[in-house]
């Protein structure tokens, strides 16, 4: 756990660099208006696709034969609602990745001088990473819809999904220009819960107003600094690319 602080004490120093400072704000903000425009401009369409959905099923003629018609209608919104959280996030974590960590990743590795580069990732690496990460994310949230019922579920499933999605999208751009594709498959291996437990870590801060506005660059920089010190680490004990 010492490591994972570590890394977020150097991700918020670096946050004041001018070339982090110039991207911090784009992702997050950048998402939200997105979504924001389209709920705008779709808003009656999803509601009503949704509440269709939900009329045929055994569900909705029990709701209305004990009364619940009422929580019938509004259903639609709920899950239009619960949809457009993972949406924004998603959405804000590729822009992340796409424009931002190039950024984060060059005023991370400043740290590192002597950490040799052996350009282990790919553009198509990166393409499929994403999709890959993506796509499990989007299943997880959709079939764990309905622990947020539960109360404490609707605060912990959440985090669980945005620690999964974190790890699994900014491990990749982090190693890519420094590790081989061994050297990460090994990283990886050895750092799995490090890696979810530092996601965790930084799952809250995307709920919180103002600050998640940040929350994607600094999750970037916060990963950056801990799969290179951890590849430092692994290179120093005789774990060598091959």
């Amino acid at each position: 756990m010492l490591t994972q602080f570590h890394a977020l004490g150097r991700a918020l120093r670096d946050l004041a660099q001018p070339r982090v400072l110039a991207v911090l704000i784009v992702p997050m903000l950048g998402a939200i208006l997105l979504w924001c425009v389209l709920a705008f401009l779709f808003w009656d369409a999803w509601t009503s696709a949704f509440r269709s959905l939900i009329e045929d099923t055994a569900l909705a003629r029990w709701l209305i034969d004990y009364g619940g018609k009422w929580l019938l209608e509004s259903l639609g919104v709920l899950l239009v609602i619960a949809l457009l959280f993972p949406a924004i996030l998603i959405t804000a974590v590729l822009v992340t990745e796409l424009l931002a960590m190039p950024v984060v990743v060059s005023v991370a590795s400043r740290r590192y001088p002597t950490l040799a580069k052996h350009s282990g990732g790919t553009m198509v690496g990166g393409v499929g990473n994403a999709l890959g990460a993506v796509s499990i994310f989007s299943l997880l949230w959709i079939v764990t819809l309905p622990l947020w019922l539960t109360g404490i579920g609707a605060v912990v499933v959440p985090a669980l999904n945005s620690a999964y999605l974190n790890q699994r999208l900014f491990r990749y751009d982090a190693l890519a220009e420094h590790a081989s594709r061994d050297e990460f498959a090994e990283l990886v291996k050895r750092n799995r819960g490090g890696l979810f437990g530092l996601g965790l870590l930084l799952a809250p801060l995307y709920y919180v107003p103002v600050v998640n506005l940040a929350a994607p660059v600094f999750a970037g920089l916060a990963f950056t600094h801990y799969c290179l010190t951890a590849l430092s680490r692994m290179r120093a004990k005789g774990v060598s690319a091959r």
